[in-house]
């Protein structure tokens, strides 16, 4: 599969509490063989799962067994541990959309497992749909819990739309283009660039200046003030946190501590090898 990580990069580690972007696709499954995701685990996290295209079959390890389809979110909350697969249907042809984590706060770090499921209504505006998944906008409000203020939202603008936001100025923003060419905040973002807009603005301005369709992901929080560690899919605040999730998981690939996945077919994915040198903590700054 085609796969674009945004977040984190050298010069940015968080937009508000979002920690990592994967946004992938769009490919033909009949060429890629698609998504087949072995039983894995997560700590410290909630993981945002939201497609363009195709169908993502998720189960967990506190027995959920849903799909991902196209504008529908799926958000799992990892917390002290939990563990799930995720395969693309045999239905799907194209595979496109992205993946999205967010830091828990250390207060709620270790919270217990969860999954929800939503499918907001869209906004429709002059020229430019919103799908609100995660937080506030444009008077479209998700009912999905979060640990800290978040935004998440799907926003499409016809050829020649331009739009004014209204949003929290106690938020940094990031928008990741998907397709077309996006003004934001006067910078030109092209399909997979991600923008990102410091705390203290009103209003996002967006526009599409192309003769096509332009889409994009809307992320945006708080900042989040607390460093962390992100090493495979375990996030903590210590190397010595991310060397005691690989044991547990290793311990049985599952085990107490991130539960068992039923219904796949195959074998849980066993935990790399971790550094020879101790994993560093970072923060919003880097």
């Amino acid at each position: 599969m085609t796969v674009r990580r945004t977040l984190p990069q050298r010069t940015r580690s968080l937009i508000g509490a979002w920690c990592f972007a994967d946004h992938y696709g769009p490919d033909d499954v009949a060429e890629s063989g698609g998504m087949d995701v072995a039983p894995h685990p997560h700590t410290g996290l909630q993981t945002v799962s939201w497609l363009f295209s195709g169908e993502i079959e998720h189960r967990d390890s506190l027995g959920s067994h849903a799909l991902v389809r196209p504008g529908e979110l799926n958000l799992m909350t990892g917390g002290h541990g939990i563990s799930h697969s995720e395969v693309s249907t045999p239905d799907t042809g194209v595979l496109h959309g992205v993946q999205l984590w967010v830091a828990l706060p250390d207060e709620h770090r270790a919270t217990a497992r969860d999954f929800q499921h939503h499918a907001p209504r869209p906004v429709r505006l002059d020229g430019v749909g919103i799908r609100v998944f995660l937080g506030t906008l444009a008077g479209s409000t998700s009912p999905v819990r979060t640990f800290t203020p978040l935004l998440g939202a799907e926003i499409v603008l016809e050829p020649g739309a331009g739009t004014a936001l209204p949003v929290d100025p106690a938020f940094e923003h990031g928008l990741l283009v998907d397709t077309g060419e996006i003004h934001f905040a006067g910078t030109s973002l092209h399909p997979a660039e991600l923008g990102f807009l410091p705390a203290g603005a009103a209003h996002l301005t967006l526009a599409n200046e192309s003769d096509a369709p332009a889409r994009a992901v809307l992320l945006g929080g708080t900042p989040f003030e607390e460093e962390i560690v992100m090493w495979w899919n375990f996030i903590g605040r210590s190397h010595e946190d991310i060397v005691r999730a690989r044991e547990d998981w290793m311990a049985g690939l599952g085990g107490p501590r991130f539960g068992e996945v039923r219904g796949y077919d195959g074998a849980p994915l066993p935990a790399p090898e971790l550094p020879s040198t101790p994993l560093r903590p970072r923060g919003r700054a880097r």
